[in-house]
């Protein structure tokens, strides 16, 4: 199994169970700017207590490493679980959608793309992608998340919404690693 078949595979449960969810991360980024290698995908789900059984069940313990007790642990805390793809050992990590006024915002704005040939998926729209690398670069200082930003910007050009970036930027205390960006952009 490829990357893109686990996603589709992923986004076809997501969605007959009506589970509302994002792609985002490295895979979102690469969607929007410049290829990179990726083993795993970075998805955020809304998802109660109600429904981890579905969920859970959705993944056969023949071909997914799954622990139900995982989700329900995420769930209640508001962190992470993940999937493994048992023969392939790709790899999808899910974030809880916290019930902030961003992540709100967020999933109002998830913009639906190709994957694959025949399918569709719905991914963090370019702005909160680069959102969320100006917050992993603001926590760790990693020069890839600053790489993928500009890439981001050098292919949609135009078509982001500086205005949003800048506000959530500002909103979410990340104005400095903004200005960094938009500086390196400019002497470029």
């Amino acid at each position: 199994m490829e990357v893109d078949e686990l996603l589709q595979v992923v986004v076809t449960i997501c969605e007959r169970l009506q589970l509302r969810y994002f792609v985002t991360g490295s895979m979102a980024s690469i969607a929007y700017g410049e290829p990179r290698f990726t083993k795993d995908i970075d998805m955020v789900l809304d998802i109660t207590l109600e429904r981890v059984d579905d969920f859970y069940q959705a993944f056969p313990e023949s071909e997914y490493d799954l622990s139900r007790d995982a989700i329900v642990g995420a769930i209640r805390i508001q962190s992470q679980f993940n999937l493994m793809h048992n023969s392939s050992g790709l790899k999808v990590d899910f974030m809880i959608c916290e019930p902030t006024e961003f992540n709100r915002s967020r999933m109002a704005r998830w913009r639906e793309l190709p994957v694959m040939e025949t399918g569709k998926a719905r991914f963090a729209s370019p702005e909160d992608v680069i959102l969320m690398k100006l917050k992993y670069f603001q926590i760790g200082e990693s020069d890839k998340h600053l790489r993928d930003i500009r890439g981001m910007m050098r292919i949609q050009g135009d078509q982001l919404n500086l205005d949003c970036i800048a506000e959530w930027a500002e909103r979410l205390s990340l104005v400095p690693q903004w200005q960094k960006v938009l500086e390196a952009t400019d002497n470029s």
